[in-house]
């Protein structure tokens, strides 16, 4: 059974900074990305950045030279460095780790999700 499990995030005056860790364990296939989502209140959830295997990175506009998403493959570990945080950032942030089960065929792990709050 795959486990993500997310840590850091709280309350933070805007321009402030946080760092979300997420520690995945447990067997996986063939994991295709990680990343991390998020879900603000009355909204979808939303991609915020993702990593595939290969280390190629993928950043939602409104996050692009505020957030860093770094992985240590040792550590079974993704983290995100968040700097320059706006209130609208704020949001439940859901760590997600994408494992090709079969040839094309994916499925989603995800982790419990972790709230930021931003202040302005």
């Amino acid at each position: 059974q795959v486990q993500l499990v997310e840590s850091g995030g709280g309350l933070v005056q805007a321009g402030g900074s946080l760092r979300l860790s997420c520690i995945h364990s447990g067997s996986t296939f063939s994991i295709n990305s990680m990343g991390w989502y998020r879900q603000a209140p009355g909204k979808q959830r939303e991609s915020v950045v993702t990593i595939t295997s290969g280390g190629s990175t993928n950043y939602a506009d409104s996050v692009k030279g505020r957030f860093t998403l770094s992985r240590d493959n040792a550590k079974n570990k993704v983290a995100l460095q968040m700097n320059s945080l706006k209130p609208d950032d704020t949001a439940v942030y859901f760590c997600n780790l994408r494992d090709e089960v079969a040839p094309g065929m994916d499925y989603d792990y995800w982790g419990q999700g972790t709230q930021i709050a931003g202040s302005s």
